[in-house]
């Protein structure tokens, strides 16, 4: 039928077509520059983006290290000045002791005596708790232990450790390391001051990131709960407050603790 088109007609619709040709190439060309400006655009956006987090990162870790850094002045100072000063204190009043006959003096520097030597000892876990090369569950767990061993030397409680954490180097910061630990203080505390126990076992686990510490002993276990809520409390908001989570087991003797908390 285009044959018998006339020429001019012909003519305008070739011309038409090669219009509409070139308008969808423009159109193609357009969107395709359009699409490669925003390939350009979201790649620089995410490069922004990266370095934006990666200042943000320098910026904690430089806060990090000065955090570091005040914890191991302040912890050199109180080892410094506050350890000296307790042991002069402590030798003043041993002086003093040999040298006074009156009974009652006597006992009132033994008085002296114990409270500078507890203390020395909460000086001690102060710069245990402020020293950052004791962020690792490894450290944790031989502070604790040891702790748990010198609290009971005295006495006829007899201590069982168990320890299945494969990786000891694991990071346990600062202030999770504090709380695990004060827990730990205050349920040894209660058992030496209330339980009657004759055994204790302490049991510490590293599973899939999760660290249980679980205290359990053959005493009489919980008669007065009122008078055991403060501490209870205690244990149970500290582990709040590190999202880790405190419960009393089922026991048929004694009392049976148990601390979680993801690392």
């Amino acid at each position: 039928m285009i044959r018998h088109l006339p020429d001019a007609v012909l003519l305008v619709l070739i011309f038409a077509i090669v219009i509409l040709l070139m308008f969808v190439g423009f159109i193609i060309l357009v969107v395709m520059v359009y699409r490669k400006k925003q390939i350009v655009f979201i790649k620089e956006k995410l490069l922004q983006e990266i370095e934006y987090r990666n200042q943000i990162l320098e910026k904690e870790l430089e806060i990090q290290k000065k955090i570091q850094e005040e914890r191991e002045r302040i912890s050199h100072d109180m080892h410094d000045d506050l350890g000296a000063g307790i042991s002069a204190l402590k030798l003043q009043a041993e002086f003093l002791k040999q040298k006074i006959n009156e009974q009652h003096l006597k006992e009132d520097i033994n008085d002296l005596l114990k409270t500078s030597e507890e203390m020395n000892l909460s000086m001690r876990e102060m710069l245990w708790s402020l020293n950052s090369n004791n962020d690792t569950l490894g450290n944790f767990i031989q502070y604790l232990t040891i702790y748990s061993e010198n609290f009971f030397k005295k006495t006829e409680i007899e201590i069982k450790i168990d320890r299945k954490v494969d990786h000891p180097e694991k990071q346990l910061n600062a202030e999770t390391r504090r709380h695990l630990f004060l827990c730990a203080k205050e349920a040894l505390n209660n058992i030496y001051k209330h339980s009657q126990a004759r055994s204790l076992s302490i049991f510490f686990l590293l599973e899939k990131d999760i660290f249980t510490l679980e205290i359990i002993d053959n005493g009489i276990g919980i008669q007065n709960k009122k008078k055991s809520g403060n501490g209870l409390y205690n244990m149970e908001r500290r582990m709040n407050s590190i999202e880790g989570s405190f419960k009393i087991k089922p026991s048929k003797k004694g009392l049976h603790l148990l601390f979680q908390v993801q690392l």
